[in-house]
């Protein structure tokens, strides 16, 4: 044991240190700072503890707690590392809060006629990561076979907006609308029957999904434009990826049979949820959009070619 003048008492400690004594005693009882004890049984503490416990109000004065402290005293994690989880996890519940916030006031500004529907609506899809999980789970139950995890992560990215950080009380409204027609076994089950019939003509799904995917993305600059659904290279480039996955060629008639294969895209509920992903991602022309253009190109494509 060390010398007593070598050592400090509680008081001495807690005045280098700023902490409070009884604070000091609590850190001791939960293994947090080390002591040795006097021979009359008071409790004593290496120089090297006034560093220590430094460290420990720092942290602590940053929120973090005991749990992460520990860890970073016993060398298991960097301050760097635990103070970047405080934040992730302190982003997370912001993020909670900033829901909340935008459906109180999507509540408290709807009409009286509206706000009972609207209390309910908000209150089922709880918040943007819940109403998330539900419709990634949506798209996972209409999938009629399983699919690599890789190419699961890939679809959802274009059809399921993110929950917005700071979301305003539309966007909430729409992200509770989607979460609302995630429940609709009727568009499931369409969903599934259409799902059954592409899979037997589409013999490279993930081709597919890149495909549709990089047409999105040529689509979108037509729709920030504000140009209408028409007939060019855009929509020729989302027909020849359908053709190319089911070994076909672009043509009059593939054209009108995809026309027929892409039917649920059009379904009424369908098209109020691509429209939705876009008011809930506050953009117009998010990759849901874009792929509904396309299927309105081709449909008007179709109707100009069957008056002509």
């Amino acid at each position: 044991m060390p010398l007593q003048d070598e050592t400090l008492g509680i008081g001495d400690l807690a005045r280098m240190t700023g902490v409070p004594v009884r604070t000091v005693r609590f850190y001791c009882d939960e293994g947090i700072v080390e002591t040795t004890r006097s021979s009359g049984g008071h409790r004593r503490f290496d120089r090297a503890e006034v560093e220590r416990l430094a460290l420990v109000r720092r942290l602590r004065g940053l929120g973090l707690g005991l749990p992460s402290i520990r860890q970073v005293l016993a060398g298991e994690r960097s301050v760097a590392e635990a103070v970047s989880a405080e934040r992730a996890a302190l982003d997370v519940q912001l993020a909670g809060l900033a829901w909340r916030r935008a459906s109180l006031r999507a509540v408290e500004e709807a009409s009286p006629g509206e706000r009972a529907a609207r209390l309910e609506l908000l209150a089922a899809a709880q918040d943007g990561g819940a109403a998330r999980d539900a419709l990634t789970d949506f798209w996972r139950r209409a999938m009629v076979a399983p699919v690599p995890e890789a190419m699961f992560a890939d679809f959802v990215h274009l059809i399921v907006p993110e929950p917005p950080a700071d979301p305003s009380p539309r966007q909430v409204v729409a992200y509770a609308e989607l979460f609302a027609l995630a429940q609709d076994r009727e568009l499931i089950r369409l969903l599934h029957a259409m799902a059954r019939a592409n899979a037997e003509l589409v013999a490279d799904t993930a081709g597919l999904l890149h495909g549709i995917g990089e047409a999105c993305t040529l689509a979108r600059p037509l729709v920030q434009a504000g140009e209408p659904p028409a007939a060019g290279p855009v929509l020729d480039r989302f027909v020849a990826v359908h053709a190319a996955a089911r070994n076909a060629t672009d043509t009059p008639a593939f054209r009108h049979d995809l026309l027929t294969h892409v039917a649920s895209d059009r379904d009424p509920r369908m098209r109020r949820y691509w429209r939705l992903t876009a008011e809930a991602a506050a953009d117009p022309a998010s990759p849901a959009a874009s792929h509904l253009w396309l299927t309105d190109a081709l449909a008007r494509s179709q109707e100009s070619a069957c008056a002509g």
